[in-house]
């Protein structure tokens, strides 16, 4: 597992049990075993079972979780996602960082397949963007290709992306392009930010390998597609939504970036269940004959 995901899991823990787990410790007894299982309390698209399962192997290495999904599959209500056998003290005290990544990233997961199926047959990309919870954005970015979009850029030196504040500085958008051409690597693409038609005429003259094209309603997107006609990726960002996705996807249009499928994702619904205790067998007393 990346090193980030395990820093990321000992922070959490720390958190959650650093100072131990007073009730376990009240009402265990010593060497009390359970077994239970994670299940979904709604249909989704499981993420994050590795984690979760690293997270009860940190806290009790005695602890043995069996997977009965995979990352990326759409599971049904009621459907139990992984198995876990072991110390109930240290089942108990990994419940919640276990279910904290894993609902988290399957809420990702669940919503970009809900995106990812919005722009089906379009031929257009929905991807995520930079908008991550800070430390988080690996598994996030993962939790998005689980659910069938793609991503982004992972961080700014990936790409030239010349966005508003980058304009201002520069004095002009297409000043920006040509000072980004001349020190940029001789294989990154050039991408700028467009916000008005104007701007995406100077960005095309300005020899931009990519446009983006914010927050345009649909129709001023049709308008910028036919001003490009062909000579840069198009990409579209701000204001789609899940309703209006299909508005945006427009022929001509190659990418569709949304903050939202990272940064408002709801938790997916999931818990952990332990079994009843089984009570012990008592043998009947032979009586001499």
């Amino acid at each position: 597992m990346d090193p980030r995901t395990e820093h990321l899991i000992d922070l959490a823990l720390d958190e959650d049990v650093g100072l131990g787990d007073v009730t376990s410790r009240a009402v265990l007894p010593a060497g009390h075993a359970s077994r239970g299982f994670i299940a979904a309390g709604e249909g989704i698209v499981v993420c994050g079972l590795e984690v979760a399962a690293r997270v009860f192997a940190r806290v009790d290495s005695r602890i043995r979780v069996r997977l009965t999904a995979r990352d990326g599959e759409r599971v049904r209500r009621g459907a139990r996602v992984c198995l876990v056998d072991g110390p109930t003290a240290g089942i108990l005290a990994a419940e919640r960082t276990a279910l904290n990544f894993l609902q988290h990233l399957s809420g990702i997961a669940t919503l970009a397949r809900r995106y990812a199926d919005a722009a089906a047959g379009t031929g257009v990309v929905v991807v995520d963007t930079r908008k991550t919870t800070p430390g988080h954005r690996a598994l996030e970015k993962y939790a998005v290709r689980c659910g069938g979009c793609r991503n982004h850029r992972s961080s700014l030196g990936e790409h030239v992306l010349i966005k508003d504040n980058h304009i201002a500085a520069a004095g002009s958008l297409g000043r920006a392009v040509r000072l980004a051409r001349s020190r940029a690597p001789h294989l990154a693409r050039i991408e700028v930010e467009a916000g008005t038609l104007a701007e995406v005429r100077e960005a095309v003259r300005a020899g931009a390998g990519a446009i983006l094209l914010d927050n345009m309603a649909p129709a001023q997107v049709r308008e910028a597609v036919a001003l490009i006609a062909g000579a840069a990726m198009v990409e579209v960002s701000g204001g789609v939504r899940l309703e209006n996705l299909r508005d945006y996807a427009v022929a001509g249009v190659d990418v569709i970036s949304a903050g939202a499928l990272t940064h408002s994702a709801p938790a997916a619904d999931l818990s952990l269940t332990l079994l009843p205790a089984r009570a012990p067998s008592r043998r009947r007393r032979s009586r001499a004959p």
